[in-house]
């Protein structure tokens, strides 16, 4: 492996890179926003996961949480911001860099 490719991979994203958080981000910038209980069942995560991995998400500025009511149930939405957005398309592109140039047959 290449040297450059060895400094692409150490300057991954570590906040998008964390399997739970890709998919996370990943979900969300398919969609306007999202449910917590329609997030839990794509991802497969766990209540406590899902919740612990939105909040990193958060904080890092990727990710804005709307807590609300549907009636007296209590719903909790992720959407993705502009930043996250940004964050996980240069995380696909440093990924793409990294894959091995496959020749045309």
């Amino acid at each position: 492996m290449k040297e450059a490719s060895l400094k692409s991979i150490l300057g991954l994203d570590r906040m998008v890179h964390e399997p739970a958080r890709l998919a996370i981000l990943t979900v969300l910038s398919a969609a306007e926003d999202v449910e917590f209980l329609f997030l839990l069942k794509v991802t497969g995560l766990s209540k406590g996961n899902l919740s612990v991995q939105a909040q990193k998400l958060e904080a890092a500025g990727y990710v804005q949480t709307t807590k609300g009511f549907r009636g007296r149930i209590p719903v909790t939405s992720f959407k993705i911001t502009p930043e996250g957005k940004k964050a996980l398309i240069a995380y696909h592109a440093q990924m793409r860099a990294l894959l091995p140039k496959t020749a045309k047959k």
